[in-house]
């Protein structure tokens, strides 16, 4: 393989004259193959430190970096969270839409799975009106479609986010959970015990969600937001 200790030791082989040395030369060997060792590992740091600058092929602490780099406190790689993975989201964010409706619901989603709501006060598609007759989008039905409009609250929206539909905490039941064995979370029955939000791997924190929202709000807009399950 190219760059190998076998590889390497062949050619430092072949820029020697041929005829210095027999044809079995374990002495030769023995010597170059530590040379050769030396210039594998040299050349297998080059080919590492060439993956290292670019994030579409970095690895390692170095994802981490260059998302620090980008983006300060505002990314960073989740508990457990595979290469690729974190790769896709500083990609995803590198050219994120910023200032606009779509942009909050592209990076809620993106965050946490779930798309938001938002209601903007001033935005007639979301209020609707009295008197329409056609889509639920701008007709108006008590308690069913529809909201109240307020021309004095410009340049701002109301965001309902939605925290991720997370898989709990590993072999720990909830209180009741479950239908019938020792898998229900009650005294006495089943794997239970006090816990935080804290223990569940990889999960997305309130304030997560609330640095997303302002990292693509426009400049002297106001999100009102909600965090909900």
């Amino acid at each position: 393989m190219t760059g190998d200790d076998a590889d390497i030791l062949t050619r430092l082989k072949a820029v020697l004259p041929s005829r210095w040395f027999a044809d079995e030369t374990p002495v030769l060997d023995g010597m170059l193959a530590g040379l050769a060792a030396g210039w594998a590992w040299v050349y297998s740091l080059f080919n590492y430190t060439n993956l290292q600058t670019r994030i579409a092929t970095a690895t390692d602490v170095w994802l981490d970096i260059a998302a620090r780099d980008f983006f300060g406190h505002r990314l960073y790689r989740r508990i457990g969270e595979l290469d690729n993975t974190f790769r896709l989201r500083i990609q995803k964010a590198l050219w994120r839409e910023h200032g606009t409706r779509s942009a909050i619901i592209s990076v809620l989603t993106d965050l946490t799975g779930r798309s938001p709501i938002i209601f903007e006060p001033a935005r007639t598609t979301d209020t609707g009106g009295y008197g329409s007759l056609t889509t639920s989008a701008t007709g108006v039905a008590w308690g069913l479609a529809g909201g109240w409009g307020n021309l004095n609250l410009p340049f701002q929206c109301f965001i309902t986010a939605y925290r991720p539909s997370g898989s709990g905490i590993a072999s720990v039941t909830g209180w009741g959970s479950g239908l019938s064995g020792s898998g229900i979370g009650a005294y006495g029955i089943g794997a239970i015990e006090y816990a935080t939000l804290s223990m569940i791997q990889g999960q997305v924190s309130d304030t997560d969600i609330y640095t997303a929202v302002g990292s693509v709000m426009p400049v002297a807009a106001i999100g009102w937001t909600q965090i909900s399950n």
